[in-house]
């Protein structure tokens, strides 16, 4: 790792490939669950969409099926 690299699980957001490799979900559904309104962990920079990490977390820790 690169000196000025910040690992996965200190980051406060993630892209959606880094939040695909941390939770092991794929791009595809990690999109899916972006689109949908009022979803809690997403956040848009312009057009772009930001993973939440740690509401990510919380909302998988209270699932059982995506």
């Amino acid at each position: 790792m690169k000196q000025d690299e910040v690992p996965i699980q200190e980051k406060l957001l993630l892209t959606i490939k880094e939040a695909a490799l941390y939770s092991n979900i794929g791009i595809n559904k990690i999109d899916e669950m972006l689109k949908q309104p009022n979803c809690p962990f997403v956040l848009y920079v312009g057009t772009k969409k930001l993973v939440k990490r740690k509401a990510f977390e919380e909302f998988i820790e209270g699932r059982v099926a995506i």
